[in-house]
């Protein structure tokens, strides 16, 4: 597997760092303020550029483990710092880091491995996260994260609201909220310049109609889910809040490991076939940390921190997850989307695997080893089966910040 010895993620705070020197290099341009704090009390701020009605919002940080966002960002408000054509009656808003708590628990701002990648890793439990918070609980319950969230939207009505996700393996893809026709060229075009598999049959996207490779379009309201365990549900997270304003969301994701078999349109010779069997390694593997997990448990009765949280959460996914695989007719029939489903099913167990080791340690070391040969096992199994080579970080930012731009300008024509 291909690394990039000098790849570095900036922290939260080097983020902020970073946004106040943009303010201080073109104060009449630029402006830098706090819109929220987290849970923990950590601030969350807002770069803005520009003074323009017409809006675009760009949210990076939503998921911890997806570290490419905080790089994307910021590289692109120097862009349009830098090409005044694009703040050409736009203004564009960066919220640096939607969740600075989970990024402060996710510890792999080099990795140079999957493995080494799952040692620090983190991702908060569907609850705890700002952007599916609305999906899952009552909006009496919502995190101030998530309400800071929202409440920059209600003050910004952008046309578009740009979230920067990531993948640690496999392809590159849009979700969206709305079509964005024309889009689908560009982000193609810049795919392949970049050697950027576009993960064609995204499990993400299961279901979604595509207008075109990889450019996903969320369906109807009444189009019943994919997995229909999943408490999850895109319609009801913050992707959807711009709607009330007449603007949609686009979801960028752009892989760390780029694997060419998400990218493979042929049908797949027997595809329910492989799910299934997809399905029962997903049990099997759940059940190895699972075991772990119970008989840990007597030593973890006072703790009950995020990375516990999140590595039950998972685990508690699995059963309904692989009865969805087993009972519902594959979404897709394509070998990318058999790959995109593999690369889900190994995740799932391998995190709260990853997680639980961070827990045990010191509590437990024995167990803790036994989840690191685990996590160590399944991170090369991972890499090997789909051949994992590492995108270049600048590459990374630079497919990414393509389709933001490519998006806020085809939006903009669809929204005039």
């Amino acid at each position: 597997m291909s690394v990039l010895p000098e790849l570095r993620y900036p922290t939260v705070a080097e983020q902020v760092c970073a946004a106040r020197a943009l303010t201080a290099h073109r104060p009449g341009v630029c402006t830098l303020r706090q819109v929220g704090l987290s849970r923990a009390g950590r601030p969350l701020h807002l770069l803005s550029v520009g003074r323009a009605r017409r809006t675009v919002l760009v949210v990076a940080g939503a998921h911890a483990n997806e570290p490419t966002g905080s790089c994307t960002l910021l590289a692109l408000a120097r862009r349009v710092l830098e090409e005044r054509e694009l703040r050409d009656g736009i203004s564009w808003h960066f919220l640096l880091c939607a969740d600075p708590d989970g990024a402060s628990l996710h510890v792999t701002p080099a990795p140079r491995s999957l493995f080494d990648y799952h040692l620090g890793f983190f991702r908060p439990a569907g609850p705890e996260q700002p952007e599916w918070a609305p999906s899952v609980l009552p909006p009496d319950r919502l995190p101030p994260e998530t309400r800071a969230l929202t409440g920059v939207i209600d003050e910004l009505r952008p046309y578009l609201q740009v979230t920067l996700h990531g993948t640690d393996l496999g392809g590159s893809w849009v979700q969206l909220t709305k079509d964005v026709p024309g889009l689908a060229e560009p982000f193609a075009k810049s795919a392949a310049e970049l050697h950027i598999p576009v993960e064609t049959g995204a499990s993400d996207a299961a279901g979604w109609p595509a207008s075109g490779p990889g450019v996903h379009v969320m369906p109807a309201p009444e189009a019943g889910p994919a997995y229909p365990s999943l408490p999850d549900d895109a319609r009801h997270s913050t992707w959807y809040h711009a709607h009330r304003y007449g603007g949609l969301t686009a979801v960028v994701e752009v892989p760390m490991w780029a694997s060419d078999l998400v990218d493979d349109p042929a049908p797949h010779p027997a595809p329910a076939a492989a799910i299934g069997r997809l399905a029962r390694r997903l049990q099997r593997d759940a059940l190895e940390v699972t075991r772990v997990l119970d008989a840990a448990l007597p030593r973890l009765a006072d703790l009950d921190g995020p990375l516990l949280r999140a590595a039950r959460w998972g685990l508690e996914l699995v059963p309904g997850l692989a009865d969805d695989l087993v009972r519902t007719p594959p979404a897709d029939r394509t070998r990318a989307y058999v790959g995109s489903v593999d690369a889900f099913a190994r995740r799932v167990p391998l995190r709260a695997a990853a997680m639980l080791r961070r827990v045990l340690r010191g509590t437990d070391d024995r167990a803790a080893e036994q989840l690191e040969e685990l996590v160590a096992t399944w991170s090369d199994a991972f890499a090997e089966r789909f051949r994992a080579r590492w995108v270049p970080l600048e590459h990374q930012v630079e497919h990414q910040s393509r389709t933001v731009v490519a998006a806020a300008l085809h939006a903009r024509e669809g929204a005039s």
